[in-house]
């Protein structure tokens, strides 16, 4: 049977009205999978009639937590069984402007950037947007906090499984959904280039973030596949038009890795490849995650290449490290071993 959560307010209208009930059900219904129940019983203001309806066509697909960790910053990792079984991780990160949900789009990823360790574990399947949207649900519940943020920087490919993103980012923005408001949305993509004019068009006033790691084709194609698919100038060719469409700022990750992408000279050339641009430099310390090849940058370069990318005139700045203690940072999630879709 169909997850009700995957339906946006006029498919679910729609749904309605085919069952034989009236259009203003849905709206009832809808506002209902947005708070915390576990079956459509509670439902308190439906007929017992509607609900058995809704019990025979759908089922309101909750996750299972399996287990959590805390770190001492405070961040919350959460490990989430589907109803497949599969497991997927999620975060909630704390901030003085609010609660932050990292949420995954996907059991696993194509992708296999090297430093991530979600691209070691496969690829499975794409998650729905009643799967995605069920990560905020079930962080609010177990940790009893309201999120404000949501950020699609969790397994998987954003941009790899676009509608059911972009499905999910209209039923996060939905006043009778979670009503976050979309500039507190961010996804992060390695770079499907396609995909970026498309999102241009989609009139979804979210942050677009782009996992550069490197201004030269060379070592990003290392780095990341997906830079021999669509090369650096394409990229750029894209959020240009992404940025004249929308009249959004950019914001460019950037994994320093000693003695890879890290010097005086790299930050210069990063420099003169978005000068001009919208944009914003995000520089993250890349992440230890097992197996992997790369190691952080020391502190001193962190700053000094942040220093000098500022000194050229590009905003850049340092993200906070929240999570590396229980494996909740950035690239470090994962899920459990499984390969067979039951």
């Amino acid at each position: 049977m169909k997850n009700i959560r995957d339906f946006t307010l006029t498919e679910l209208e729609e749904e309605i009205l085919n069952l034989g009930e009236k259009k203003y059900r849905a709206k009832q219904i809808f506002a209902w999978l947005y708070r915390e129940i576990d079956s459509f019983d509670e439902m308190t203001d439906l007929s017992k009639e509607l609900i058995q309806k809704l019990k025979d066509n759908y089922i309101l697909q909750n996750l299972k937590l399996s287990q959590f960790q805390k770190s001492v910053d405070g961040t919350i990792k959460y490990l989430f069984e589907l109803n497949d079984g599969h497991k997927i991780e999620s975060v909630m990160m704390k901030y003085k402007f609010g609660n932050t949900a990292c949420v995954s789009n996907q059991v696993g990823c194509k992708m296999g950037c090297n430093f991530c360790a979600s691209a070691k574990i496969g690829f499975v399947r794409s998650l729905t947007a009643g799967e995605i949207v069920s990560q905020i649900l079930e962080i609010q519940k177990q940790s009893g906090e309201k999120i404000s943020n949501v950020v699609f920087m969790g397994i998987g490919e954003p941009l790899d499984n676009y509608d059911n993103v972009i499905k999910a980012i209209r039923l996060i923005n939905d006043p009778k959904g979670f009503n976050i408001g979309a500039r507190h949305i961010s996804i992060s993509t390695c770079g499907i280039v396609p995909k970026i004019y498309r999102l241009a068009e989609e009139n979804i006033q979210c942050n677009l973030c782009i996992s550069l790691h490197s201004s030269r084709d060379s070592i990003r194609s290392e780095m990341m596949p997906i830079n021999n698919t669509y090369h650096i100038d394409e990229v750029m060719k894209a959020c240009k038009d992404y940025i004249k469409k929308t009249n959004r700022r950019i914001t460019f990750e950037y994994a320093l890795v000693d003695g890879k992408n890290d010097s005086h000279e790299d930050a210069i050339h990063l420099a003169r490849l978005l000068k001009g641009m919208l944009c914003h430099v995000n520089l993250i310390p890349v992440n230890k995650i097992k197996d992997g090849k790369y190691e952080k940058s020391s502190t001193e370069k962190i700053l000094a290449f942040r220093d000098t990318l500022n000194e050229q005139g590009i905003v850049a700045t340092v993200r906070r490290e929240l999570g590396s203690d229980i494996a909740a940072a950035c690239g470090q999630l994962v899920r459990d071993q499984k390969t067979n879709i039951d």
